[in-house]
Order: structure tokens, then sequence, then C-alpha cells
């Protein structure tokens, strides 16, 4: 392979590529939309609540009604005498905007049985708060039903509230505090990244191969360098091209989210009701107690604002910072390039060489899939790696070079044995010789082939060609 004609190649791709207006627009139109959404997540995850209803409550039991206390969103008016029948179907004369019923006191299960009816569905968070209030006047019953003195407070102080606090030792015996909870979000990141940036710059591969086959501009390109050399060329230009995209992206969204929050702030965004929504989420649940214990959250704040170290205590974002410190960011960011190069190289191989197969992306389907089907496994899997990373199944699909680039690098957060990553990289740099070898076969018959669609029994045909 001359290396000269494979760098001519490389840059013929990187300024066409470069130089065209869709790749100006989608370079800086992605970082103000990025930025634009960022901000709009923000405002909505804020602003966004139930609107105020008054809600008309009819308590046959006689211990619901003493829980339901009034909020921002829900305001409780109580009716006597009346039957639920004759108010669901006549919400406004009663000035309510749904009727909560709740039935007689079950005395054997001591229990009720609650319905709401209303002219529009409710909201899941009226639905929780609603919920959370009857299950704690039932509870209030129940303890009160045994007429145990004091046994409200003893059922209080039988609570517990124990937190584990987890910490790595290394071979010298020191003692580093570690949160799974930031080993499980950066493995997931890791994942989502790999599998995004194999994906979208493949496809580019892919699409390059097919418009200059089809302008019959590879006809006059294959005269004057080998197939291997423009294929290989096309690829390293194409990865060129999508870091500098990206790279620019994350620079660029950076520069505008700062310059927003610097000129508007962000405090201006929130808003009073922003600020005390973002208090209330820190404190307090929207049904109005501590948020451990809502039935079915599992988010612990005192585990994450009470962790402590072998120095003294720590609070959550300390903690988190205190992990991030311990893990081996330069071994994850050396991990991070060569998973990507190599399970970059071993997918746009493969799809350098469908490109060449067909005439349209149309035609691309069959081929595609037995391509993509790996790439989409590795991906499940890596996203729920950080629950076993060392499960079988985890560990053989960061050994599998077709699915080792995103499982790998979603284990290498949790620790990962120096012969493993070594083993799963020597594998996947093997099997990127093997595969380009066997694309550059196909890319060659390929890329001169016209008027017929490829099947998989053609590309065996042209595979053995020599």
């Amino acid at each position: 392979m001359n290396l000269k004609k494979l760098g001519i190649v490389i840059q013929r791709e990187y300024y066409n590529k470069v130089r065209k207006k869709s790749f100006l627009l989608i370079t800086f139109g992605v970082p103000i939309l990025f930025a634009l959404m960022y901000v709009l997540l923000i405002f909505i995850m804020l602003k966004a609540k139930d609107e105020a209803k008054t809600v008309a409550v009819i308590d046959q039991s006689g211990i619901v009604m003493p829980f339901l206390e009034n909020t921002d969103v829900l305001e409780f008016i109580e009716l006597k005498d009346v039957v639920p029948d004759s108010v669901k179907n006549n919400l406004k004369a009663y000035g309510a905007d749904m009727l909560l019923s709740i039935s007689p006191l079950d005395t054997v299960a001591k229990t009720v049985t609650a319905t709401t009816h209303s002219e529009k569905p409710i909201g899941v968070e009226s639905v929780e708060m609603m919920e959370h209030r009857i299950n704690k006047a039932v509870e209030n019953y129940r303890i009160e039903s045994y007429g145990i003195e004091g046994l409200q407070q003893i059922m209080s102080d039988v609570k517990s509230n124990v937190s584990l606090r987890s910490y790595t030792v290394d071979e010298s015996g020191n003692e580093s505090i570690s949160q799974s909870e930031v080993y499980m979000i950066i493995s997931m990141v890791l994942g989502m990244a790999i599998y995004m940036f194999i994906a979208l710059f493949c496809g580019m591969v892919m699409t390059s191969v097919i418009e200059e086959k089809s302008s019959r501009v590879v006809e006059v390109l294959v005269s004057s360098v080998k197939a291997t050399e423009l294929m290989f060329g096309k690829i390293i230009g194409v990865a060129l091209v999508a870091l500098t995209q990206f790279l620019l992206w994350i620079v660029l969204t950076g520069a505008i989210i700062g310059i927003i929050g610097t000129a508007v702030g962000f405090d201006k965004i929130m808003g009073d009701d922003g600020k005390a929504a973002a208090e209330a989420m820190m404190s307090n649940n929207p049904m109005g107690g501590d948020i451990q214990n809502v039935p079915g959250m599992t988010i612990d704040l005192q585990a994450l604002t009470d962790t402590t170290s072998v120095q003294g205590e720590l609070s959550g974002p300390e903690a988190i910072l205190g992990t991030l410190r311990n893990m081996n960011m330069g071994k994850i960011i050396i991990a991070f390039l060569l998973f990507f190069v190599f399970g970059y190289l071993l997918y746009a191989s493969l799809f350098a060489a469908i490109g060449s197969a067909v005439e349209n992306e149309a035609d691309t389907q069959q081929l595609q899939l037995p391509v993509t089907i790996p790439l989409l496994l590795g991906f499940f899997v890596a996203f729920y790696a950080f629950r076993a990373p060392d499960s079988p199944i985890v560990f053989w699909c960061s050994m599998i070079p077709f699915t080792s680039p995103i499982v790998m690098l979603a284990r290498i957060p949790f620790g990962v044995p120096t012969w493993e990553l070594v083993l799963s990289i020597a594998i996947l740099v093997l099997s990127v010789v093997a595969v380009a070898w066997i694309s550059a076969k196909i890319y060659k018959v390929g890329i001169l082939m016209y008027g017929k669609k490829s099947s998989f029994k053609d590309l065996w045909k042209w595979l053995k060609q020599k």
C-alpha cells in the first residue's frame, strides 16, 4: 500500500466533507439546538406541574379526610350527606374538578377503597399524592386499632435508615471512597457514546462509498489508486471529519450554554417557582413527606448526603468528587481511544464493503442487518453491565470483537484486570486486520459492479476471487 497515495485520499476525503455547506450547517447548527434543548429541558422540569385543582371528598370511612392537607396543586373540600352518584356527574355545581370517594371502613381487613371521577385524566403527581395520604391514614388507623399506648412513637422509633458506605482497598491497604452510582453513570455514558460514534461514523463511510459509486466517480479514482488505498483512505478521512465535528460540537455547545447562563442567568430561567420546586425536590417529595418513605421510591437521600470517608464526613458532592478522583481516568481515556479507533475500523470496513455492493441506500437493508445486530447486542449488554460487570455474559461480550468496544468500556469503571483488557484489545486488533482484508477483497470487486442487486451469495463469490 502506497502511504503517499493513501494520504492524498485521506486529504481529499477530509476537505471534500468539511467544505460542504451541509457540514457547516450541521456543525454550527447542532450546538445551538443542543444548548436550547438543555435550557428548555431545565425549564420544563422546573415549570411542569399540574394545574391547581379542587377535589370534592366524600369520606365514608371517617379516617382519611384529616390526612388530606391542601397543597399548591390540590385543594380538598369535604362533602357531607351526599352520595357519590349525585356528585360525579355534576362536579361544576359543587365547585370541584374531581371527586374522591372513600368507601366505608372495612373493619376486618382494616382498609378502605378509593375512587376518583373527573372530566379529564388526572396527572400522575396528583394520583401519587392522594394515594400516599390515604395510605398514611390507613396505617395510622391500624396502629391505633391495637390499643397499645405509644405504639405510634414505637413504630417511628423502630424504623431504620442504614446507608451503605462503600470503599475500595488497593494492594497497599489504602482505602478510598467509592459510590456505585458514579460508576454506573460513567459506565452508561461510555457505552452509549461509543455506540453512537461507531454507528454514526460508519454510516457516513457507507454513504460516501455509495455516492461515489452511483456517480461513477470511483471509476476515475481506481485508475490512479488501488481500491484498498481508496477504501482505507475513505475510512480514515471520514473518521477525521467526524472527530472534527464532534470536538466542535463539544466546544461550541459548552460555550453557548455558558453564554446563555451568563447573559440570562439560570435564576431567571427558573424563577421563584422553579427555585421552590428545586428546594422541594432536595428536601421533600410532592406528597408532603420524606422522599425515602414514598412507596416505590428507592432513592435514599441519606445515602447520597451522609457518606463517610476514612478522614471524616463527606457530603454528597464531595463523595462524588472523591470517587472520580480515585478512578483511573488515564486508563479510561486510553481505553476509550483504543476501543473507539479499532471498533470504528472494524465496523467501518464492513460498512464500506456493504456500500460497495449496492448502488443506493435503499438496497443496504438486507446486507446491513447482520452487521448492525452485534452492534445493537453490545449496546443492550453494556446498558445493563453495571448490574453485574463480571457476569459470564458481560465478560464474553467484552471479549467478542463485535461487541467488546461497547461492553468493555462499560465494564472499565468498575475495575477490569489488566490481562482482560489487553486480551480484549488484542482480539479486537486481530479481528480488524482479518475483517479489513475480507472487506478490501469485496470492495475491489463491488465498486465496479453495476446493474445488479447484490446478495450474500455474490459477496461470497467476490471474496473467493484472487
